[in-house]
């Protein structure tokens, strides 16, 4: 099993990997497609006209999080890693007063975003909660071409064929790309580690490298880090209210300008560490809130518990620097290619726990690898995150992710940096290994009911009033 560093952190935009940048990828496939000599097209016949429907969770939670706002861009050319977050609402509002799509290649198609996009919330479709069906017509109003795709959390897309093809893999020989250690499972990892001597960010390197050159790799690595970090930056700089209508108040600035204050008077705050950490994780999921730029970590929902992780690392770690950064990305990416493969990342597949609570044990295992922790300890610290975000659902109030995910990705980051310190202080052996945490995860999140895996129809979605 071999998932590469960027596959797991993809460069995007808020609020949602799953709800944002998945349907506006799938929207590209789409487009792609119809250009393609790979579907029956009708002699004489040209594609006129485009419809999409949402599915699930993403019918559900889909205004909230700007789920209708990222098909229309897709459709319209624009991919989650390159769009311009300042020109997203011109291009919206363009579509909408035109019901017109242009996409570079493309002729114009008709789409009128309030009837051809449609929230269908009674007709699940059978394959992943944020399912999605996209349609092409011709000027007679004739279906040409539909094709259903799921978005399976991190931004991943892939069709329903696709999605049954991967279902039907886990359960036979590996295939793909060959690497020199391609384990599948924490167990097999550490086997690896023992017997070649190398660290979980050795191997993974030597994984990726396969695939790449070491310069290469490095220059990705130092991407997502600019990005994460530019994304803390931003955050700590920005007032104001958050769209959606909840009128939720950025905090972090003010938060950040506190912290200086005390950090310039030499004042004793036996919680620094911890205020830094949420400070950061806050400024990035405030960003991702907003709609700016972030990097899914491992999906936009718990963008910031990584980047407050390493933020914290090079503020307080003195022997921190950009090797130590690529190290730990390696190795975190290690931990979610595991989970992501064993179980699942998408909150509207397993609850939050698959969202925040995989960040966190990612974070956990990164900082445990550059604080010089042991194959073993490293295990044993994303083992103690993940174990202790068990069962936590996700239950965006009015869809948005807003409340409780901002202060959530804060809890998460506290969290990581807690068990990477207790495993540190361990020898590495432990009663829970990391396998089984995943595994149960993946049961609890099959046992949850739907209303509190990001449907926004349980939990505090339904507790608090919105104003």
């Amino acid at each position: 099993m071999f998932l590469s560093v960027f596959d797991v952190f993809k460069i995007g935009i808020g609020p949602s990997s799953s709800h944002t940048m998945g349907p506006m990828s799938a929207a590209l496939r789409f487009l792609d497609l119809i250009l393609s000599n790979e579907w029956p097209r009708p002699a004489g016949a040209d594609v006129t006209a485009l419809k999409v429907s949402l599915h699930g969770s993403l019918a559900y939670t889909g205004i909230g999080h700007g789920t209708d706002r990222a098909v229309i861009i897709g459709l319209t050319g624009e991919a989650p890693h390159t769009v311009d977050p300042d020109r997203m609402e011109t291009l919206v509002s363009d579509v909408q007063r035109s019901g017109k799509i242009c996409p570079p290649g493309h002729p114009v198609y008709d789409f009128q975003p309030g009837t051809d996009l449609v929230m269908d919330k009674k007709t699940p479709l059978p394959g992943h909660a944020n399912g999605m069906r996209f349609s092409a017509f011709d000027k007679q109003g004739r279906l040409l071409l539909t094709t259903v795709y799921y978005s399976i959390g991190g931004g991943f897309v892939v069709t329903d064929t696709e999605l049954e093809g991967m279902q039907n893999a886990k359960k036979a020989a590996p295939t793909g790309v060959k690497v020199p250690y391609p384990f599948s499972s924490a167990r097999q990892m550490l086997a690896m580690a023992q017997s070649s001597g190398l660290t979980i960010a050795q191997m993974k390197r030597a994984n990726e490298e396969v695939t790449m050159s070491r310069e290469e790799l490095d220059a990705g690595l130092d991407r997502l880090w600019d990005a994460m970090s530019g994304c803390i930056d931003r955050g700590l700089r920005v007032e104001g209210i958050l769209p959606g209508g909840l009128k939720v108040k950025r905090r972090a600035k003010a938060i950040h300008d506190k912290l200086q204050d005390e950090w310039r008077s030499n004042r004793l705050n036996p919680l620094l560490a911890n205020d830094w950490l949420s400070v950061y994780a806050m400024a990035v999921n405030e960003e991702n809130a907003a709609g700016g730029r972030v990097v899914t970590a491992p999906t936009n929902g718990a963008a910031g518990v990584m980047p407050a992780t390493i933020r914290y690392y090079m503020h307080f770690h003195p022997d921190a620097d950009q090797d130590g950064v690529r190290d730990y990305l390696l190795t975190a990416a290690a931990i979610g290619g595991i989970i992501k493969h064993n179980a699942s990342i998408s909150g509207a597949e397993v609850g939050c726990q698959g969202e925040v609570g995989s960040a966190a044990a990612m974070a956990a295992a990164g900082l445990a690898a550059v604080m010089g922790g042991s194959p073993e300890q490293i295990e044993n610290a994303a083992e103690i995150a993940l174990e202790h975000h068990l069962g936590m659902t996700c239950d965006p109030v009015a869809g948005l992710v807003q409340v409780p995910c901002i202060e959530r990705n804060a809890l998460g980051a506290v969290k990581a940096v807690t068990a990477a310190s207790l495993a540190i202080k361990g020898d590495g052996s432990h009663f829970v290994p990391l396998d089984a945490c995943i595994e149960t995860m993946r049961q609890t999140g099959n046992d949850m009911s739907e209303k509190y895996k990001e449907t926004s129809l349980g939990g505090l979605a339904v507790n608090v009033v919105e104003c």
